[in-house]
């Protein structure tokens, strides 16, 4: 399992803050875009919507100016009132007529309708696919049995009658017929005020709203609905006027959002598939009630604008394109400043941890960021306090260690090596001198007037003279000699690589010159002396304890010698040519 570092940790942590930082800022800003889209696009399809009722309102204010001038014309009413009127006037009227067709293609029909013989047409001009004709007198119909001639009779005077919008299914209506329609209407009145007959226009709905719908987008899509609700144009021709059908198609039950608008408790409102997919998927509507006529059964319409979702957001995906780029770039700027923040910032904690691990190196190695005034700074001065008081504590510990050390294998008085070091000393000296075929020899040495000089002087002189055997005895030795204290006034030497008799024999004799050589107490001046004895291997033994056994029973044997200073211990058991001395 790979662990990782506080570095690789600390680096990890910020650069997952900034990449998620930076995403989660690029994903609000793409849907927080996305919103305000979607927010101006209803706005403006609002507005395009009230617009477009307001045209709508305006075209059907030109339709009734139309009908009100032709209504009015001395002509009309001469014609209206005559059974037998001219043909001259007739004709004049027909042309009249014809010209307000040829200049309004919406038109489908203008009829000048008579009061009197049960609705009798006296002037119909009719639009056909062979263009605008004025129909014979022969073909005239009576109408009075239709509701927009009775409504239009009823109506006062200088006011205009809407009929609803429907489809037409008059017989010889020509291209009126089967077509969805919207009759104004306008009563005829005789020079006395008397309603005589009525001038009735059939608009073509579909016409009209093709003339409407020029300056909108292609991509919208334009809805209306009756009062009741009935769809009278819509995207889909099957859905508009379905109640013509038999099959009631109604706009609050498509968009049941727009309940409000038909129950007048609202006059506008916008829906968008991205806050409401269930009941606007994909799109973004505008629905606005607008005022239609006077007229009981047709007070209002829906007017109703639609847009694709697509088009509205398509600005918003180039966006997120260019945030996916940012958030790409900045997330590789996050960990590119994280590694190098992270390691600024672990940097002096490396420090702290590579001085606590090499805690007795030198301080000159690895400088403390002791300078610092953050609490980084405070923690490497406390450390650095906490290291120069551990190695001043761990510096008295050696001292002492060594101090313990050398006070184990030496004397304290003399300081020379004490007995259990010269034993380790003498064994090894005994391996090495067989490996290598050589000798080695061992003496006692006793000192001679040591208790005299203790119990005459004092302790204190008794020390002084330990000190000054020892010194003497360091003095004479070869390199590579040992000189240890046994206890009280006992010492042992330790002759190492003894290739000749001799050299045993002389070292003993400078010990003796030097032991008779007298020491100062106060007035006096005494010669210490000192007798010695020496056992030699490989002769007198193979063992450390042979040798200390062999060398001290040579001592005790010089020591009652009133004539030997040393005595070896081959001289001892007669065996050699040495003699004592």
């Amino acid at each position: 399992m790979i662990r990782l570092g506080l570095t690789s940790q600390l680096s990890i942590l910020l650069a997952c803050i900034g990449v998620v930082a930076s995403g989660t800022t690029g994903y609000y800003a793409y849907h927080a875009n996305r919103a305000m889209l979607v927010q101006e696009a209803q706005q403006n399809l609002l507005t395009s919507t009230q617009l477009l009722g307001q045209r709508f309102t305006a075209a059907l204010g030109d339709v009734a100016n139309d009908a009100l001038v032709l209504a009015t014309m001395p002509s009309s009413v001469a014609v209206t009132r005559a059974d037998d009127a001219p043909s001259a006037a007739r004709t004049r009227l027909e042309r009249v007529y014809l010209g307000f067709m040829a200049h309004h293609p919406e038109y489908l029909q203008i009829r000048l309708i008579t009061r009197a013989h049960y609705g009798l047409e006296r002037i119909r001009v009719d639009r056909d696919t062979q263009g605008v004709v004025a129909v014979p007198a022969s073909r005239l119909q009576e109408k009075g049995q239709f509701a927009y001639v009775f409504g239009t009779l009823e109506t006062e005077p200088g006011h205009v009658y809407l009929s609803p919008i429907a489809v037409n299914h008059e017989r010889g209506s020509h291209a009126a017929e089967g077509k969805p329609i919207l009759r104004v209407g306008t009563p005829v009145v005789d020079p006395g005020g008397a309603t005589i007959g009525a001038l009735v226009i059939d608009v073509e709905l579909t016409h009209m709203f093709g003339r409407l719908e020029r300056d909108l987008p292609a991509s919208y899509l334009v809805y209306l609905a009756n009062e009741w609700g009935d769809f009278l144009v819509h995207p889909d021709p099957a859905q508009a006027f379905g109640f013509d059908r038999g099959r009631r198609v109604l706009m609050q039950d498509s968009f049941p959002a727009t309940r409000p608008l038909f129950d007048e408790s609202r006059a506008n409102l916008t829906l968008n598939g991205l806050a409401r997919p269930d009941q606007a998927p994909g799109q973004v509507l505008a629905f606005t009630r607008t005022p239609f006529g006077l007229a009981e059964g047709n007070r209002f319409v829906v007017l109703g604008l639609a847009r694709p979702l697509a088009d509205v957001l398509l600005a918003a995906g180039q966006l997120g394109d260019r945030i996916v780029r940012m958030v790409l770039v900045s997330s590789v700027l996050a960990v590119v400043l994280a590694v190098l923040f992270a390691r600024a910032l672990t940097r002096p904690l490396q420090t702290l941890a590579r001085a606590a691990t090499n805690v007795f190196d030198d301080p000159v190695a690895e400088r403390l960021p002791v300078a610092r005034v953050d609490e980084i700074g405070v923690l490497a001065r406390c450390f650095d306090v906490m290291r120069i008081e551990i190695r001043t504590q761990m510096t008295v510990l050696h001292a002492k260690q060594q101090e313990l050390t050398h006070l184990a294998g030496h004397d304290v008085l003399t300081g020379l090596p004490n007995r259990m070091q010269f034993m380790e000393k003498l064994d090894a000296a005994i391996r090495h001198a067989s490996a290598m075929g050589e000798g080695l020899a061992v003496m006692f040495v006793d000192l001679d007037r040591f208790k005299q000089i203790n119990d005459q002087f004092g302790h204190s002189a008794g020390d002084r003279t330990l000190v000054a055997v020892a010194a003497r005895l360091r003095a004479v030795l070869r390199n590579g000699d040992m000189a240890a204290r046994l206890g009280g006034d006992e010492f042992i030497v330790l002759i190492p690589g003894v290739r000749s008799p001799d050299v045993v024999g002389d070292i003993a004799s400078r010990i003796q010159r030097v032991m008779a050589e007298e020491l100062e107490f106060g007035e006096r001046r005494i010669a210490v002396g000192a007798s010695i004895g020496i056992s030699e291997f490989p002769v007198d033994g193979a063992s450390v304890e042979e040798l200390l056994v062999k060398a001290d029973a040579a001592m005790y044997a010089a020591k009652a010698s009133a004539c030997c200073a040393y005595i070896r211990y081959q001289e001892l058991i007669g065996v050699g040519s040495g003699s004592a001395r």
